[in-house]
């Protein structure tokens, strides 16, 4: 079940990374539905997590069970290197844009990650829909998986 799983995932992520020919996927047409919540006695627009939701959780899912269910490092890691590197908003979303539009190896913030997962696929996401979600991860708490805290207090002590 659980190879099912992955490669039913991996058609996923191949199908949307060979559309880079085409700038605005069928995911991005929803970039123009707006995701509302309701905070307080206002409503919040935003469809940064609309756009993560629908072209990044294919791989890195919160939701996951369990670490060896995962296809990609969940977005509460990613944010934590990202945020050590970079001290700003501005160079946060520029980094995190230029890693999904050009991802290498020697560029990588996560080598454990990489060395794992190998490097992310291209994506054929718009600037403007990457740094939507790129701005999202940043003033958000972004999701973690159950399994996360444990994992992370392992790694501490191999490190």
């Amino acid at each position: 079940m659980k190879k099912i799983t992955i490669l039913l995932l991996s058609i996923v992520a191949l199908f949307m990374s060979c559309n880079q020919s085409n700038k605005k996927n069928a995911y991005t047409a929803s970039s123009h539905i707006d995701n509302v919540e309701e905070t307080g006695s206002h409503l919040k627009r935003d469809n940064g997590y609309t756009l993560m939701k629908n072209n990044c959780y294919a791989c890195h899912n919160p939701n996951t069970k369990s670490h060896d269910e995962i296809l990609a490092p969940p977005f509460k890691a990613v944010k934590m290197h990202y945020m050590r590197e970079y001290d700003n908003k501005e160079k946060f979303v520029d980094a995190m844009v230029d890693w999904v539009q050009h991802p290498d190896e020697e560029k990588a913030l996560m080598f454990g990650a990489v060395k794992r997962f190998k490097v992310m696929p291209k994506l054929a996401l718009s600037t403007e829909d990457l740094e939507k979600i790129a701005a999202y991860i940043y003033d958000n708490d972004v999701e973690q998986p159950e399994w996360m805290e444990e994992h992370m207090k392992e790694r501490k002590g191999k490190m």
